[in-house]
């Protein structure tokens, strides 16, 4: 039996510099918490901009890169479609509304912060966005799950049992799980093409 093809599926339009920033700007002003959850929604259920394997393999990049995360997504995600000036764009709607939206929360925090009322809001906003964080980790990992392929579940596991239970420092683990994950999809594929 063969197995199913991992080719992404045809594309939708490549989004313009203009579809690029205002799809940023509106994960940004969606994603209280954290963007994370929005951006996957958006570039791979609404718009289908990249498949969920893609999202994964380039969220995962920025991830290892230096700075934030959804920032280096946006560089390369903006880049992937429309060269430097996309990035530029995707980084401008991400990050100019809460420059400004910051801003403003900081003074009126600056001044309301210590009303209980607002501290209850704040933590029912927080627990909203570990919800929001729980659902995208389940869907990430959906796809590398109906791949049932044992070496990525077990390095998977690895990962999660070395940095969430054993508490090791991630910058060991990394240093020896990535160049371990490569060796490995190397010599699979090396096996695959042969």
């Amino acid at each position: 039996m063969s197995k199913p093809s991992t080719l992404p599926p045809p594309a939708s339009a490549i989004p313009t510099h203009a579809e690029l920033f205002l799809a940023f700007f509106k994960i940004t002003l969606s994603g209280f918490g954290g963007t994370l959850p929005w951006t996957r929604r958006m570039f791979v259920e609404e718009n289908r901009w990249m498949t969920a394997q893609e999202f994964n393999d380039i969220y995962a990049l920025c991830q290892f890169l230096p700075g934030p995360n959804i920032v280096n997504l946006s560089m390369v995600f903006g880049s992937r479609f429309r060269g430097l000036a996309g990035g530029v764009a995707a980084f401008l709607g991400l990050l100019g509304p809460p420059i400004v939206l910051v801003t403003i929360l900081a003074a009126i925090y600056a001044h309301y912060g210590n009303v209980p009322a607002l501290q209850r809001t704040l933590l029912g906003v927080s627990c909203a966005a570990i919800g929001l964080f729980l659902a995208v980790i389940f869907r990430m990992m959906v796809p590398l799950l109906r791949r049932r392929d044992p070496v990525e579940i077990a390095l998977l596991l690895a990962v999660f049992v070395a940095i969430g239970l054993l508490r090791l420092p991630l910058t060991w683990v990394l240093l020896i799980a990535i160049p371990l994950s490569i060796a490995i999809v190397y010599t699979m594929r090396q096996r695959g093409a042969a």
